[in-house]
């Protein structure tokens, strides 16, 4: 039987569509000038510059001078919380996050912290979400930043964002709301109004664009200083030339990916529940990890397994999937270890991610392939 390949790694990068692969060779070939050139060429490509800026605007309800493009999302993540926390310093030097966070937040937060500010890491809940209760309880009269991400990249749980800007506007504080939206953008429905975030990071290549180009969304009237020094490109919030054509595939990406939200996100939401569904049958011993949110991640484990050796078996028979956020590079996950999962459980993770170009017969064959690997290394044991 010939082996099926399968990529449901699509958390860690989604391969890229048609529309971005054109977009960035046409700019490649005909729009191939500086954007902050005066001349003619300059000018084409200033406008596909501002055309991708619209497009990525438009996924998220908000106004293209609003949009900072980025190398990614872990510069964006960078820039919405060292540049914010600089400009807002004023206002207090307590910033609240959550233990489940990527570590492009977290890694600006522990700058912050030898910088002398304090940090409360706020922990989820079983669901692997972070209770509006616990958010509220950290607020402080001195907090000037707040970072929870809107999905988690492990788990698919979904946070409340629009009720936790509520809760800062009910007390009347000054505190700016940051949120890691990667893993939702063009993924699940939201836009500024909805979120209520002072500050929304996004990125191309978990959307079916371009690794290298990534966005800030801003809030008119936030101030914002620069972590990035140079010729005060993107209004001088970033500077640095713009990555053209990267942004133009980012561009063409998310203006198909809102297009086809709503489509994209019934099929990843068939795949999930099928397989949930399969592996309740085939494997009854494996836990699902959390209690869903987004359709396109699903969190499970093998107790008594390893997830490296797990890993290394769906490799081998063309099936691609990872175990934590790829960046982790195989250290366990304390995204679950936050949860307060078994140790066993957590051992034995995979996360499984989805996109639009994923079918059920790859689902039949992630599951069965599964199911061999559970009983051929319980055999080997």
């Amino acid at each position: 039987m010939q082996k099926m390949n399968v990529y449901f790694d699509n958390a860690a990068s989604a391969v890229m569509r048609d529309e971005a692969v054109d977009a960035m060779l046409r700019v490649m070939r005909e729009k191939y000038g500086n954007p902050s050139s005066a001349h003619y060429m300059g000018r084409l490509a200033a406008g596909e510059l501002e055309d991708a800026r619209k497009s990525v605007a438009d996924a998220i309800g908000s106004s293209p001078d609003c949009i900072y493009f980025t190398s990614g999302g872990t510069e964006s993540a960078n820039l919405a919380i060292l540049g914010a926390a600089k400009s807002a310093s004023h206002k207090g030097r307590h910033i609240i996050t959550s233990a489940i966070e990527h570590d492009a937040v977290l890694e600006p937060v522990k700058n912050l912290e030898s910088a002398g500010w304090e940090a409360t890491y706020l922990m989820p809940d079983k669901s692997g979400r972070i209770p509006l209760d616990s958010f509220a309880d950290a607020l402080r009269d001195d907090t000037a930043l707040a970072s929870v991400m809107l999905v988690n990249n492990e788990t698919g749980a979904i946070n409340p964002l629009g009720e936790y800007s509520k809760e800062i506007k009910r007390r009347g504080l000054g505190t700016l709301l940051h949120t890691d939206a990667v893993q939702g953008f063009c993924k699940i429905p939201f836009s500024i109004n909805t979120l209520g975030a002072d500050l929304i990071t996004v990125s191309a290549h978990k959307i079916h664009g371009p690794k290298g180009a990534g966005a800030l969304y801003v809030r008119p009237g936030v101030k914002m200083s620069s972590v990035i020094f140079g010729g005060g490109h993107e209004k001088g919030l970033r500077s640095g030339t713009e990555a053209l054509p990267a942004i133009a595939g980012f561009g063409a990406a998310a203006r198909r990916g809102r297009l086809e939200l709503e489509e994209n996100a019934a099929s990843a939401r068939e795949l999930r529940e099928y397989i949930t569904k399969r592996l309740n049958k085939e494997l009854p011993e494996a836990v699902i990890i959390g209690d869903g949110g987004s359709p396109f991640l699903l969190g499970l484990s093998l107790p008594g397994h390893k997830s490296e050796v797990l890993m290394n078996f769906l490799d081998g028979e063309g099936i691609c999937v990872s175990k934590s956020a790829a960046c982790k590079r195989g250290a366990r996950s304390r995204v679950l270890e936050a949860m307060r999962l078994r140790n066993e459980v957590i051992d034995g993770a995979l996360r499984v991610s989805f996109s639009r170009l994923n079918t059920l017969d790859e689902a039949d064959c992630f599951v069965q392939t599964l199911k061999r690997a559970a009983e051929t290394l319980l055999i080997a044991l």
